[in-house]
């Protein structure tokens, strides 16, 4: 099943619960990479980055909703 990203939208922008509950996921979720501590930085950035990408999918969804051109869309070229 495919959600229209006018849902996300909706959720997560429009409705200030949903806004609120995308603001926590961004802070507890979206940190910043790890630039010390050789082997364990690289597996705690990798580990940061998974999380991230749900938020980076969110967001990408609600500014489809909004008109917002989708820069890693494929263009059938």
């Amino acid at each position: 099943m495919s959600v229209d990203p006018s849902v996300y939208k909706e959720i997560f922008e429009d409705d200030r619960r949903g806004a609120a509950v995308l603001e926590d996921l961004i802070q507890r979720f979206a940190r910043p990479q790890v630039n010390s501590g050789g082997i364990d930085a690289v597996l705690k950035t990798y580990e940061r980055g998974g999380m991230r990408l749900v938020l980076d999918f969110i967001t990408a969804q609600i500014n489809r909703a909004n008109g917002v051109p989708d820069e890693n869309a494929e263009t059938g070229e």
